[in-house]
């Protein structure tokens, strides 16, 4: 009898021929800019702790006296009697620090998107996605069941012919702030506008903006003047605050609203004490010391430079921590990704579905702890590692 997962082989043959075959690595130390893999010490240009407070003993210590107070993990959800103290003092923190009434909390970024789109729209109504939009996003736009329309990127022009056009139901725009494989930004006060002048529902994913983009860090929608305009604001805790989990951020009504029924809260696992002490700490370092989202930006700028400066495609300027090198082919850039890690850097090839066929890429992160001397021996490697060469 032929086993019923022979799929599975040939899937994963036909992903090696096409180098697009992943693995995992495991590194034997916190996220630093240094870390400890496979016995080496090599520079990190791969991680979303931009400003360095995943391993920052201020949050790591808050992280273990929540643990010995509440334990390891919540035991259940929210709802039933996962809740504890920490969580509600989080959320209040989230949305003085967003500007908005209240806010929510879940267990990742994926799941706040996940739950929030799909119980704001569904069947009969209509959702318009950027095009290089997260996972997450279009994942949940799926998962609604809403009609959904894709409009290029970053074009509001695009966007406000395709919301001209009749449509029944509920109209929902979600866009990132900060594109998480191209570091631009997008034009939110446009979106905004336009979304305005059709009665259409704005969502703002600022996972990559929060603690970089704008005063004190606040994002992207801070920085775009639209404190009140865009109704639903989802962050991540697991990148710049350096812990894990997700946020939506908005009236309190409508958190409210997704607390009853967005499923991906009502029946997850609560996000565990730990977790949301770490984010607690980490909020308020980056109130005390807004030199973090200062530093990560001025450092992107800086390795920016060098590799345009050394003929390389890393398009325009980076507005927050994320600097792409488009080398095309997947097997180049797993090349160019094998050749300096092989130089003591490391900083992963991302291939295709991540981003679109012909423009597999390095992507580059910096963290506020990195040091000048670090990113400049970063673009020294690139150059000796460059796959025309």
């Amino acid at each position: 009898m032929s086993d019923p997962l022979d799929f599975t082989r040939a899937e994963l043959d036909r992903l090696d021929a096409a180098s697009l075959l992943r693995e995992v690595r495991a590194l034997d130390s916190a996220q630093g800019p240094e870390v400890d893999l496979n016995g080496r010490r090599v520079l990190l240009l791969a991680s979303n702790n931009y400003l360095g407070l995943a391993n920052d003993p201020r949050v790591v210590g808050a992280a273990a006296d929540a643990a010995r107070r509440w334990g390891a993990g919540s035991g259940s959800a929210r709802l039933i009697s996962g809740g504890v103290r920490l969580h509600d003092e989080l959320e209040a923190r989230i949305a003085a620090f967003k500007g908005t009434e209240s806010a929510l909390l879940f267990s990742s970024g994926y799941l706040a998107n996940l739950g929030t789109i799909s119980a704001l729209v569904g069947r009969g109504d209509a959702i318009f996605s950027d095009e290089l939009n997260h996972a997450s996003i279009i994942d949940g736009a799926r998962l609604s069941g809403a009609h959904v329309h894709v409009y290029r990127h970053a074009d509001a022009g695009h966007l406000d012919e395709l919301l001209a056009s009749p449509v029944a139901g509920r109209r929902l725009v979600v866009s990132d702030a900060v594109f998480s494989m191209d570091g631009d930004l997008a034009p939110l006060r446009d979106i905004a506008d336009v979304c305005d002048r059709h009665g259409a529902i704005l969502m703002v994913d600022e996972a990559h903006a929060t603690g970089v983009v704008g005063p004190g860090g606040r994002g992207a929608v801070a920085e775009a003047g639209l404190d009140g305009r865009v109704p639903v604001v989802m962050g991540t805790l697991s990148k710049a605050l350096g812990a894990a989990g997700g946020f939506i951020a908005g009236s309190a009504d409508l958190i409210a609203y997704l607390r009853n029924g967005a499923r991906a809260f009502i029946f997850d696992t609560a996000m565990p004490a730990p977790v949301a002490a770490a984010a607690l700490a980490a909020l308020e370092v980056i109130e005390a010391e807004p030199w973090r989202g200062e530093r990560a930006r001025a450092l992107s700028l800086r390795l920016w430079s060098g590799l345009s400066s050394a003929g390389f495609t890393v398009g325009s300027a980076p507005a927050a921590a994320i600097v792409p090198l488009v080398v095309g082919e997947a097997t180049d850039a797993l090349a160019m990704s094998a050749a300096l890690l092989a130089q003591d850097v490391l900083v992963p090839a991302i291939r295709p579905p991540s981003v679109a066929p012909g423009t597999a890429r390095l992507r580059a992160t910096v963290m506020a702890t990195h040091t000048d001397e670090q990113i400049d021996a970063a673009v020294r490697a690139f150059t000796a590692c460059r796959v025309d060469a």
